[in-house]
């Protein structure tokens, strides 16, 4: 079942990627369903001969891609795509499927600025003269009045439907003109849930920081109150399963669910649906969506494979597992999390026991069973970096004995934090006070995490993307491989081991082309055609993207080209299309930290699609102001604009944000798209700065080099080096002749990325080194 299910996943994944359509994706099924029929048809094909494994692969890739074309049949029944193709303005009525999601949160004001997602599941639409039903998930991106919805509650909404982006796992994005409208509350086992929830999370309220996030997000899931800073630390120590409901989460219930069983002489056939009934209320509690679904399907599997009397069950019990999930959501296809669970429980499945028994036998006899403990960290962490290194472009190493020091923590924060979450519901005051039990094991997996990732050798930079995956695997297969007969040889020759190691040590070591990109460089601006894209460089690998221009492909090929496969930020200064359309690029590729954007929410087409993007690969986006400090690595950046909202010109450009930055030792001053008003309001702020009224190295000429402008912001600037993005052959007329001549008479050398391709700049003890991908 394995192969099988591995090669339907594969072709459900390349189906999504390519966002084919319903009738290529039948195709598609059909075609293998055919395959399958014949292959096993074929005399003396039947059993577990190649032929036999040939057929069920395609029986199963025939299956999950007919699964992929029956639901989107079924998302396109009804006119909802069709409205939402029109931007028109509809009244949906329908479920909530998920808990409300906080996309941004101005922190610091009386009246914080809020955006909130919630994914309902429309039975029913109205617009455009039209009255009709459906089935389809949609993602309502709302304001505050949203975040009190209950899952399963049913509600009615009015507001403007926008397309969502390609391959996404909802029909449409609706953005609605005021809260929702309440028709019926939630279930009464949906209710009961979410008083168990909130009184949980009161009884965990007091505990400290660290604790009061970690124990709700192992126990149910929520991660609201974990603090920014512990998900950082945790994601480079590898133990991010740990903050949030996991295979091995659930894997600890079930165990201590049949060991109580056990202990309360339980006969043996009551004891399966006992366990079944802990596993259903415990998926009620966490919300059955899909990470937790996939959870708890994994769960079983590994305790069904761990198990000594049903090993061999572990296998199969994943490929099938696999094969259901797909069927049941084609869209996990493409979810990080499916991907690293699925992958864990393998080598759980794989490894355990040969790697366990190798190393207990060269461990000294009085802990030698700690063997197949050593080796359950080792096996998922094997399996797991490549899709890891996808997200952050690094190898942790750190994440192994991170997680054996973790791991003995977990199950007594999760088995107490059910405890709690259960008194609860009868005594909050009671609650709080046992909530200490598991707050101490859970404070014990901070520390790691924190700890770990302050280690100056926590993980060692890789190149990221499919290719880096690839080199990965590569190494891992040939060290698993290998891994006896180099012991054997390092004994025999530890001298001729050194240098060995020391020869592939300089040999990993990269070695950069001297043209492209520039050593050390600090800030680049891409080549993406009529649009803004800017680099700064905020460590090996990583960076912080300001806009992503109109074409996700050219965004995507700056940044490979730059070698940066993690952003710790991106940036959009404002939500013209020339400036965001590359987002679903660059969402696409992983390892987004975070997005930022102007608080000037215009056009609202554009705002809309940058929220759903964001909200559906789970990442946060939050509006930045004038005076607000950011930090990324070792670059530093102030907000200059918007102080204000100017009426006059252009509202989206003139709500540009402005950043003053230091990318190392580079100075920059990227100014958006502000036209003239805005530039006026810049003006003041800049000369009141000491720093900035001495000049900079770097300016990014505000609006591809508009003849609209303030000349005086220029002068006061002084910058060394302006940077012009703009498409070659623009029929906008940028840059404008007279700003180049401006630029040029105040002394600034000009690149344009029309003429000059992607523009690096750096700085050092000589002065400001620019150098074009085109090699000026």
């Amino acid at each position: 079942m394995v192969v099988p299910a591995l090669s339907g996943w594969a072709l459900v994944f390349a189906l999504l990627w390519a966002d084919a359509s319903t009738g290529v994706v039948a195709g598609c099924a059909l075609v293998a369903l055919a395959a399958a029929v014949a292959v096993l048809r074929w005399p003396g094909a039947r059993g577990l001969g190649q032929r036999g494994l040939v057929g069920a692969t395609a029986a199963v890739m025939g299956t999950t891609a007919l699964a992929l074309a029956a639901h989107d049949t079924i998302r396109a029944t009804g006119p909802l795509r069709g409205l939402a193709a029109d931007q028109a303005t509809v009244t949906i009525e329908g479920t909530v499927s998920a808990d409300p999601l906080i996309l941004t949160a101005r922190a610091g004001t009386a009246e914080p600025d809020v955006r909130v997602a919630v994914e309902l599941h429309v039975d029913q639409v109205t617009g455009r003269g039209l009255q009709a039903g459906g089935s389809a998930p949609v993602l309502v991106v709302g304001d505050q009045q949203w975040s009190g919805l209950q899952w399963r509650a049913r509600v009615r909404a009015t507001g403007r439907l926008g397309p969502a982006s390609s391959g996404a796992d909802v029909v449409a994005v609706l953005r609605p003109g005021g809260g929702p409208v309440l028709l019926d509350d939630a279930g009464p086992v949906a209710g009961a849930a979410a008083v168990v929830r909130s009184r949980f999370r009161q009884a965990t309220a007091r505990l400290p920081p660290d604790a009061a996030g970690l124990v709700p997000a192992l126990v149910v899931g929520d991660r609201s109150a974990t603090p920014a800073d512990l998900t950082e630390a945790m994601l480079a120590t590898g133990l991010t399963h740990l903050s949030a409901v996991s295979g091995s989460n659930i894997a600890i219930v079930l165990a201590t669910a049949l060991t109580t069983c056990r202990a309360l002489g339980v006969r043996r056939r009551w004891r399966p649906p006992v366990v079944a009934g802990v596993l259903a209320g415990f998926v009620v509690l966490a919300r059955p969506e899909p990470s937790v679904l996939r959870a708890a399907v994994m769960g079983v599997v590994g305790l069904v494979g761990m198990s000594a009397s049903r090993r061999r069950a572990g296998l199969p019990a994943l490929g099938a597992a696999v094969v259901a999930l797909l069927v049941w959501d084609p869209w996990l296809a493409r979810s990080y999390g499916f991907a690293l669970s699925t992958l864990a429980t393998l080598g759980l499945l794989l490894f355990t026991r040969p790697w366990g028994e190798a190393i207990g036998r060269r461990m000294p006899a009085k802990v030698a069973g700690w063997g197949p403990v050593l080796a359950v960290p080792l096996a998922a962490q094997a399996m797991c970096a490549p899709v890891v290194v996808l997200l952050q472009s690094s190898v942790s190493l750190v994440s192994v004995p991170a997680n054996l020091l973790a791991e003995p923590l977990v199950a007594p924060t999760t088995v107490g934090g059910v405890v709690v979450a259960v008194v609860a519901v009868a005594s909050p005051e009671l609650a709080a006070l046992l909530a200490w039990a598991p707050a101490l094991p859970a404070l014990g997996i901070a520390q790691v995490a924190r700890r770990g990732a302050d280690l100056p050798w926590a993980s060692l930079p890789w190149p990221g993307g499919a290719l880096g995956a690839a080199l990965l695997v590569g190494v891992l297969v040939v060290a698993v491989l290998a891994g006896p007969w180099t012991m054997h040889r390092i004994r025999a020759q530890p001298l001729l081991a050194l240098g060995a190691i020391l020869l592939a040590g300089g040999l990993a070591v990269p070695v950069r082309d001297v043209s492209w990109p520039l050593p050390g460089w600090q800030v680049v601006m891409c080549d993406v055609g009529q649009g803004d894209a800017l680099v700064l460089s905020t460590g090996p690998g990583h960076g912080v993207l300001v806009d992503t221009g109109p074409d996700p492909a050219l965004v995507d090929g700056c940044l490979d080209r730059l070698g940066v496969h993690v952003l710790d930020a991106v940036v959009l200064t404002h939500f013209h299309a020339d400036h965001v359309d590359g987002l679903v690029g660059v969402l696409r590729r992983g390892g987004v930290r975070e997005v930022l954007t102007s608080p000037v929410a215009q056009p609202a087409y554009e705002v809309d699609q940058v929220l759903a993007m964001a909200a559906a690969a789970g990442i946060a986006v939050t509006p930045v102001y004038a005076g607000d400090d950011l930090s990324w690595g070792q670059v530093r950046a102030r907000v200059l604009w918007p102080a204000r909202v100017v009426h006059d010109g252009s509202v989206p450009n003139n709500g540009s944000v402005v950043l003053a930055v230091r990318s190392g030792s580079t100075t920059a001053l990227l100014l958006g798209d502000v036209e003239r008003e805005a530039a006026a309001g810049l003006l003041g702020t800049l000369r009141r700065d000491p720093e900035l009224s001495r000049g900079v190295d770097v300016v990014k000429v505000a609006h591809h080099g508009s003849a609209n402008r303030q000349d005086e912001l220029y002068a006061v600037a002084a910058g060394r080096v302006g940077l012009v993005s703009v498409g070659a052959g623009n029929d906008y007329g940028h840059p404008a002749a007279s700003t180049l001549e401006l630029l040029t008479g105040l002394g600034y050398r000009v690149a344009r990325t029309d003429e000059d391709g992607d523009v690096a700049v750096s700085r050092d003890e000589q002065g400001v080194l620019v150098v074009a991908h085109r090699g000026r």
